[in-house]
């Protein structure tokens, strides 16, 4: 007799831990752990899920067994080493290990259960029947199951929902659940020999037998010559011989689908689908690349990684803006493809896939793929499964913070580019992870190394490598010789009060942009802020509209027509007149990309301007033609938030202004100055990058901060030294961990008071001054939920699984009580 065997499975819900099933006979053999298998949950739901454990342990007593419905994959999709870290992701990130497994599966290898209803053939339906049931029941069949959607279409006016539930109590319909694939492969048809003529002898009598159709001839002779059948059946194996696409052998043939159909009727031919890929094939790498030389100091700098990762498995490359940290990430990377290992390069921005992917795929051509967000999900799904179980796995992949997530075989670097930026974060939905500090402990998973590379590190990495926890290597002088770009501060205030700036451009920034145009040299403008302008204002009274959903005051979209929530996506047509005092004259507050991009054309109409934000890169190609354009030379001046401050590399941008530090120097955030200082020395590291020095344009009203004098100085050792003492001061990071801990509501009143309650909880367990709230934030409610917002400093004393069970243990009290238990309460650990 057989022994039971069970499966504990992972599924993609919150759900705390796994749920075990049993395994029917006939999936025991061919079942592994890492495969999906699709299980029942509940009465009539059926969900796709990752088996994380195979044993024969019988559960505890009391616990309702269900079996395996069916199985996905023939091999492992997810590898036991993901699965540690979906698990110590779900711990540090205090969230459930079934959220990490939806964040990490493209959506398209995940199984969907939709509701469908049947008739019952069987039910002879009374006259009693409402009318409104008895419509919907006229509307189904007993054979053909319909979708609750389309039954809703179909059926028109309220929800069916509750007429589906009658008709079912009284049996007169039958819901049934059936899976639906997310990701289907790409197909293509082919053709290929019937069995019977596959010998040579079969093959003479059938020419003979052909001999008065030509046409048949001639395409039965060129399938066989694209096939290599001459070969295959001199080796007597028909196995190799080689795959012949459809549309390859009529085009080739000059025949028509007709006679294709002829010999396919005569058994002679037959027809398949055949998947194909999705992903593009790279070109091979080009000579001039690889034999690419080292400057000296790039030399130095690859010396002493190597040395740091002798004894460290974390190295940060501190390299001043075009020191040409690049080259010595591509030497790494073929260092570590030599070995036979895999690298992870990963990137905060998409926009920056498309410049480092031109430059890297010069290198290593069809052994790097690329993975992020913006590439349609069945090709992310193909990535995924040629990383999980192709025969030829990518070597080098380059993408976002989720590439993380894809499986690996032997993973020997990890590459974070720019890993101060706050990008990595992932804020909605959990898991709340930082990559830069997730590939650290994927990295210890597989005895990896990780580089870290950046012209403005975080506090915290420094502080790591001031501290010895990581290496520094540091690069100080620009690649060629070229000098860092000359930052020239303008009061705005005191310009503004002298009516000297009529424009959103100061003077200074007015003329250099002139020059810049004259000489053929390209202007970069930075403005943090998408829209026309951030606010419409009543002349008369001062009413601004705000969005119904959340407590923000909507953005004005002039091209749309539109006001815009910039939190939920809302839009609202413009307001013809103030509902508060019936004034028509509405006047636009304040600048975004949109209305600097009119200032521009207005200013300098010789220009040609395009603009890099949210709003021109919907779309896929939307980076690539902005960015290829300026690149090219076919636009003068690129206006964009801070996707322009991320790691681009162009040649001939000599001036950058920065309309308005301001905006990101009043931030009530402790990390405000921190962000301020990289991203405006970011975007001032753009200019001058190649031939002679460029110029920076700093906007400000408050130009005598000390950080303002930090970027201008580019010193960002004086920057560290002051922000370090004031965070050690106040016991922020990196001096203390922070978590914010997040209670959410429609009901206002009741927010409120599950975040007392729950402060009052965790007070006894933390020093007054570590527990800060709960407070209403700057923006106190989104999507029509009410947010209080509770600060915990976790001091280095305190044990980290002390503090989670703690905090989880007061959610927990918390929600038990009747009052709170549709609140919703979570936390964002080390937030940016």
């Amino acid at each position: 007799m057989l022994m039971p065997l069970y499966a504990d499975v992972l599924l993609p819900l919150a759900l705390e831990g796994t749920l075990t099933y049993t395994v029917p006979p006939q999936l025991a053999e061919r079942l592994q752990v890492g495969c999906r298998v699709v299980v029942p949950l509940g009465v009539r739901k059926f969900y796709s899920a990752v088996v994380v454990r195979l044993h024969g342990e019988t559960p505890r007593a009391g616990y309702v067994l269900k079996g395996v419905a069916g199985l996905v994959d023939d091999s492992p999709i997810v590898s036991e080493r993901q699965v540690s870290f979906w698990e110590w992701l779900a711990r540090y990130y205090m969230c459930t290990p079934g959220e990490v497994m939806k964040a990490a599966l493209p959506a398209g290898l995940k199984l969907e259960s939709e509701m469908q209803v049947l008739r019952n053939a069987d039910f002879d339906a009374p006259g009693d029947l409402s009318a409104r049931d008895a419509e919907v029941l006229g509307c189904l069949s007993a054979e053909t199951p319909k979708r609750i959607d389309a039954l809703q279409k179909e059926v028109g006016g309220a929800d069916v929902l509750p007429a589906v539930r009658r008709l079912v109590e009284r049996g007169a319909a039958i819901v049934e659940e059936r899976m639906v694939r997310g990701f289907r492969p790409r197909t293509e048809t082919h053709v290929r020999l019937a069995a019977p003529y596959r010998s040579e002898a079969a093959l003479n009598a059938l020419f003979a037998a052909l001999k008065r159709t030509p046409k048949q001839e001639a395409l039965l002779l060129s399938y066989l010559e694209q096939a290599g059948a001459g070969a295959a059946l001199a080796l007597g194996n028909e196995a190799v011989l080689a795959e012949v696409a459809k549309r390859d052998l009529l085009s080739r043939s000059g025949c028509s689908e007709a006679v294709l159909a002829a010999l396919r009727t005569k058994g002679v031919l037959e027809t398949y689908p055949y998947e194909v890929g999705r992903l593009g094939r790279a070109a091979a790498p080009l000579p001039e690349a690889l034999e690419k030389q080292l400057s000296a100091e790039q030399e130095r700098a690859l010396a002493e990684i190597h040395r740091a990762f002798e004894h460290k498995d974390c190295c940060l490359l501190h390299g001043v803006t075009a020191s040409g940290k690049t080259e010595v990430y591509t030497r790494l990377i073929r260092e570590t493809l030599a070995q036979g290992k895999q690298v992870l390069y990963l990137l905060p921005e998409i926009a920056l896939t498309t410049q480092i992917m031109q430059r890297l795929s010069r290198v290593f051509g069809p052994e790097m793929g690329i993975y992020h967000s913006k590439f349609p999900d069945a090709e992310r799904v193909e990535l995924y499964r040629k990383q999980a179980c192709g025969d030829t796995p990518y070597g080098l992949v380059l993408g976002a913070r989720s590439a993380l997530f894809l499986p690996f075989r032997d993973l020997g670097l990890i590459i974070v580019d720019e890993e101060h930026e706050p990008s990595y974060k992932q804020h909605e939905p959990a898991p709340r992870y930082n990559a830069r500090d997730a590939a650290q402990v994927l990295a210890r998973l597989w005895g990896a190394k990780v580089l870290l590379g950046t012209a403005t590190p975080s506090l915290e990495s420094y502080h790591n490598a001031l501290a010895g926890r990581y290496g520094l290597v540091t690069m100080a002088t620009r690649y060629g010789g070229v000098e860092l770009p000359e930052i020239i501060v303008e009061d705005v205030a005191e310009l503004q009060r002298k009516k000297l700036m009529p424009t959103p451009f100061s003077p200074r920034l007015t003329e250099e942009v002139r020059a810049a145009l004259q000489g053929g040299e390209q202007v970069i403008l930075f403005q943090n802020r998408r829209g026309y302008s951030p606010v419409l204002e009543c002349r008369s009274c001062g009413w601004t509209p705000r969005c119904t959903r959340c407590d923000v005051p909507l953005t004005f979209h002039q091209r749309e027509g539109r006001v815009v929530c910039h939190y939920c996506g809302a839009s609202y047509p413009v307001p013809a007149r103030c509902p508060e005092c019936g004034g028509t004259e509405l006047r636009d507050v304040g600048y975004g990309t949109e209305k600097i991009e009119a200032a521009v054309r207005a200013v300098f109409p010789e220009a040609r301007t395009a603009r890099l934000d949210l709003d021109t890169t919907r779309s896929r190609t939307g980076y690539d033609a902005i960015l290829g354009d300026f690149a090219a030379g076919r636009t003068d001046i690129l206006i964009g938030t801070q996707m322009v401050t991320k790691g681009l590399d162009f040649d001939r941008v000599r001036v950058v202004g920065i309309l308005n530090a301001d905006q990101h120097l009043n931030q009530p955030d402790f990390r405000a100055y921190e962000r301020a200082y990289q991203m405006m020395s970011q975007v001032a590291g753009r200019a001058g990058r190649r031939g002679r020095r460029g110029i920076v344009i700093l906007q400000t009203r408050q130009p005598d901060l000390p950080v303002v004098e930090s970027i201008v100085q580019s010193d960002y050792g004086a920057f560290y030294a002051e922000q370090s003492a004031e965070r050690e001061a106040f016991l922020y990071p990196p001096y203390a961990r922070v978590i914010y801990i997040y209670v959410k509501h429609r009901d206002e009143r009741t927010c409120a008071a599950a975040a007392d309650t729950l402060a009052e909880l965790l007070r006894p367990h933390f020093a007054p001054e570590c527990l800060l709230g709960p407070e209403r934030p700057a923006v106190g409610r989104v999507q029509l939920q009410y947010i209080r917002k509770i600060l915990l400093k976790v001091t280095p004393e305190l044990p980290a699984s002390g503090v989670r069970r703690t905090l989880r243990a007061c959610r927990a009290a918390v929600l038990a009580d009747a009052r709170f238990r549709a609140v919703n309460v979570y936390f964002d650990v080390d937030p940016l």
